[in-house]
């Protein structure tokens, strides 16, 4: 996809986790001396951040369901307006927002590359911690309190055979086996470490572009290793290097179809010396060529 501007939405949500520190990470972020560096590309600009409203006497999910509707309205509506949506959360939570909006605009089916950590597939029904943002992406394949379903469309919104989970090392049974019933295609560290990223990446690639109508990627930053990215919440061990997702983004901000990039769970509380700033600023260059660069023209050479 080319376009001619990206616009970014800061969603500034930690209702739906554990550690509440990543709702500040969107203004955080915003006010880095990483982000003013890259805002002076002139095809890039700052649109809305949304936050979280503090609802007294309304549950957890019924915050989160507020933000995420907000959310989908806010990226239709740079849809709409011919940019490339780029959201920074925020707990992932907000995926359900996120997602909904670019299936509003652009219909079913999508496909989405979740990268991450954690499965994030859990219901009410199976979830250990209650976190909701353990449970999005559960919710975008219709499964999960009903507060949070069907705000794009009605029903399901992804594909769930063009759907694939990038670099998950923790996870338990009860999301994996829902996944495996939908279809759902998991690439784990272990499959990583064995085939090597750049062939798991061309698979993944392949199957999430497969979407009739396009395709997204979330990526959640403790799927990079927390060495290199301590300004998350639910931080795991080892992970995935800098390298291996910059080379990603790179491959994948080229591929035809691509909708929208969303960065989530960025917790300004852990973060070192703003060294997950940088990486985010890092991670948003090396897409801004691939999705700025003008189309190519179809008409013929001249001789």
């Amino acid at each position: 996809m080319t376009t001619n501007r990206i616009r970014i939405i800061g969603a500034a949500s930690g209702v739906g986790a554990q550690d509440r520190g990543c709702e500040d990470g969107p203004v955080a972020f915003h006010r880095s001396q990483a982000w003013h560096e890259l805002e002076r590309h002139p095809l890039i600009d700052w649109g809305r951040t949304l936050f979280a409203q503090d609802m007294p006497g309304h549950a957890p999910v019924e915050r989160v369901a507020d933000i995420c509707h907000e959310l989908a309205d806010e990226v239709a509506g740079t849809l709409a307006a011919g940019a490339f949506p780029l959201v920074i959360g925020g707990d992932h939570s907000v995926a359900i927002g996120t997602w909904s909006g670019v299936v509003g605009f652009v219909g079913a089916p999508l496909g989405l590359l979740w990268i991450d950590a954690h499965l994030d597939s859990h219901t009410p029904e199976t979830s250990y911690s209650g976190a909701i943002h353990g449970m999005p992406l559960a919710c975008l394949l219709g499964r999960g309190d009903k507060r949070l379903l069907g705000m794009g469309i009605p029903g399901v919104q992804l594909s769930p055979q063009h759907t694939v989970v990038l670099g998950p090392r923790s996870w338990e049974p009860e999301e994996a086996e829902f996944l495996a019933r939908l279809g759902v295609r998991i690439i784990g560290s272990d499959e990583i470490a064995a085939r090597g990223f750049a062939e798991c990446l061309d698979e993944a690639a392949s199957t999430v572009a497969g979407a009739a109508n396009g395709f997204g990627i979330t990526l959640d930053l403790d799927a990079i290793d927390p060495e290199i990215a301590p300004g998350v919440g639910s931080p795991e061990p080892e992970g995935l290097s800098v390298r291996e997702v910059r080379l990603g983004l790179h491959r994948l901000a080229g591929t035809p179809g691509l909708r929208a990039l969303e960065i989530v769970e960025y917790n300004p509380d852990r973060d070192r010396h703003g060294i997950t700033a940088r990486l985010i600023s890092e991670l948003i260059g090396e897409i801004l060529p691939q999705l700025t660069r003008p189309p190519r023209s179809s008409a013929p050479a001249r001789h």
